[in-house]
């Protein structure tokens, strides 16, 4: 009888997906028109940066990328991101953990502030910091006292990528902690594990994927932001450019070849961006739960 059950439900849940399914016709057009609008929006525009960086020869490509404003570009880029993220990283693990483990008031207070910088523009945020920091700004007197300068410097324009990628981490965290709940943790405490070994031992391998793509946004977005560092930067070539406002730089001043060759190098980055995040999509896929895989 117990054969004869499961034979019937294997056949039923077999049989399940033809009626759920839309013809095949119809998922034809639909893949079309998601290849097409795809092709046409993004695909298309990214493959004219490079025929247009390589359009004037390979020796004026290397000669753009190897320029030595572009280099400082790119590592000012690079600088900015590799301090933000672990920045962000930290905070968006503390916070995740806080608001999905514990029971506070100004719970729903802390989730909006984190949600701010999603719904403020990036100028905005630029501005913000030049009104605190700038030399008519609210600590702009105090800051020039001491010789510390943060607006139209280094400093600035970390702070200013900071924010803008404040939610990235949190936010891919918030939601799988809250569905993992608590009771791993408690079973651990009641075990006589503390605090660190805790969050080692339990906490970090259940969210790890989620942590990784969280990481991999928020570096994706500290590399291409361009709004908020653009206002505190000062555009100072050679000193306070990222890669994105020497493309503006090159542009306006009709260096077309040049800006094209230097927008490819963020092509580039990107490209390494979706690869490592499509590793670990798929790899977070194959951490099945025991009850899945059985």
């Amino acid at each position: 009888m117990a054969g004869a059950i499961t034979v019937h439900t294997s056949e039923k849940a077999s049989k399940r997906p033809r009626h759920i399914t839309e013809p095949a016709p119809v998922q034809w057009l639909l893949i079309g028109i998601a290849i097409l609008f795809l092709g046409f929006i993004v695909l298309l525009p990214l493959a004219s940066v490079f025929v247009e960086a390589f359009k004037k020869g390979v020796g004026v490509y290397m000669d753009s990328i190897t320029d030595p404003d572009a280099l400082s570009a790119l590592r000012l880029t690079l600088i900015v991101a590799l301090i933000a993220v672990p920045v962000n990283t930290i905070f968006g693990i503390a916070a995740a953990w806080a608001i999905s483990k514990f029971r506070f008031r100004g719970k729903n207070i802390l989730i909006t502030l984190i949600d701010l910088p999603f719904a403020v523009s990036p100028v905005i945020s630029g501005m913000i910091y030049v009104l605190l920091f700038g030399a008519q700004g609210f600590l702009g007197p105090w800051l020039d006292e001491r010789d510390i300068q943060i607006v139209f410097a280094v400093p600035g324009i970390v702070l200013a990528t900071v924010f803008v990628t404040v939610p990235f981490v949190a936010r891919e965290l918030i939601p799988l902690m809250q569905a993992q709940g608590v009771q791993e943790e408690e079973a651990a405490v009641s075990l006589g594990a503390k605090g660190w070994q805790i969050f080692w031992k339990v906490t970090l391998p259940n969210i790890k994927w989620g942590l990784l793509y969280g990481v991999i946004l928020c570096n994706a977005r500290a590399m291409g932001e361009f709004g908020a560092v653009s206002v505190v930067s000062g555009h100072i070539r050679g000193e306070t450019n990222t890669l994105p406002l020497h493309i503006e730089i090159l542009y306006n001043e009709y260096q077309f070849s040049a800006s094209f060759a230097v927008a490819s190098l963020l092509v580039m980055l990107a490209v390494l961006t979706l690869i490592v995040k499509s590793i670990v999509e798929w790899k977070s896929s194959q951490q099945k739960p025991a009850f899945e895989s059985e």
